[in-house]
């Protein structure tokens, strides 16, 4: 690759800079509305916006961001367009761990459920990676695989619970569905480290995200060492979803469609996707959340209905708009 093509495909510093902004306004903005409206001159005295609401502002941009860059990533990874960052099964494990601790009856206590749901999200993960390896290699059709049949496998026992326990039915599918509506500065802190270190990983890796489309053997031969970035991806990855997973609930479609939506725009280079997802996937999320708590207020929607319902039509026009280049 030349120093030309290089320079060519990095993100464009004015771009990252627009959308630092616009993702600093949006959460300005959207801290203002929910159940309870906030003028600018009462925040400064208001505990709920300091406890509540900014926590919640802050927690829905670092999940859509995670989400986002992890889409991408996974979808280079697996050099299959339709991964999402659930495909390794850190959904269904941390939605069968709430399940169990809501039928414990653990929601009262801090992290009780997003505690199980992450110890969860963790041990299914490491079973899949135990399956699909090979020694030291790690194949990643079987790694594709055996995460769609686990997810298939662990939906089923949560079904049976819910069965069996229909009083906490509610409880159980709202959490699988997605809310900040618990979001607190512990959950901040907790995902804000993963998050910091996890994207920086992937932007580090970002050049070899795009040798790994080209294939295994072709990445090998242009100096990628393959089944070490496939490794420290894969868990740098696992480990955002999972906790982003365990402190919100799941909230599909944002690391499938905003990745793609940003392909779309600015081209393949994953030097350029990467920054320009995350930054856009928090912007996504943003907004959605705040339609999540504002459109029947006092009432909240699950904020992950709200992401497939405003994101799949967004996504159908774009590769509608733009289906000559597929």
């Amino acid at each position: 690759m030349s120093y030309k093509s290089y320079k060519s495909g990095k993100a464009n510093g004015w771009v990252v800079l627009g959308l630092a902004v616009l993702l600093a306004a949006t959460m300005a903005v959207c801290s203002l509305f929910g159940a309870v409206d906030f003028a600018w001159d009462e925040i400064q005295d208001s505990q709920i916006f300091w406890q509540l609401r900014l926590p919640r502002v802050i927690m829905g941009a670092l999940v859509g961001a995670v989400l986002s860059v992890c889409g991408a990533a996974y979808q280079s990874i697996f050099r299959n367009p339709l991964t999402d960052p659930y495909v390794l099964g850190v959904s269904s494990g941390a939605s069968l761990g709430a399940a169990v601790a809501i039928l414990l009856g653990l929601e009262a206590f801090l992290w009780g459920v997003g505690g199980m749901a992450l110890a969860a999200a963790l041990l299914t993960v490491l079973l899949i990676y135990k399956i699909a390896s090979i020694g030291n290699r790690m194949h990643t059709t079987t790694l594709l695989l055996t995460g769609v049949c686990l997810t298939l496998l662990i939906s089923a026992v949560i079904s049976f619970l819910m069965v069996l326990n229909q009083e906490k039915m509610d409880s159980i599918i709202f959490w699988t569905m997605g809310s900040f509506g618990s979001s607190s500065w512990t959950d901040v802190w907790m995902l804000l480290p993963v998050a910091a270190v996890g994207i920086g990983v992937v932007l580090w890796y970002s050049r070899d995200l795009n040798l790994l489309l080209a294939g295994s053997e072709a990445a090998q031969s242009m100096g990628c060492e393959v089944e070490k970035v496939k490794r420290v991806l894969l868990a740098a990855t696992t480990l955002m979803v999972a906790f982003a997973v365990s402190s919100c609930g799941v909230i599909g479609f944002v690391g499938l469609i905003v990745p793609h939506a940003v392909r779309l725009v600015a081209g393949p280079d994953n030097r350029r996707v990467v920054p320009y997802a995350m930054l856009c996937g928090a912007i996504f999320v943003l907004l959605c959340d705040t339609l999540a708590r504002t459109v029947l207020r006092p009432s909240e929607l699950p904020v992950g209905s709200l992401t497939s319902m405003v994101g799949a039509p967004l996504f159908i026009y774009l590769l509608y708009r733009n289906k000559k280049t597929y």
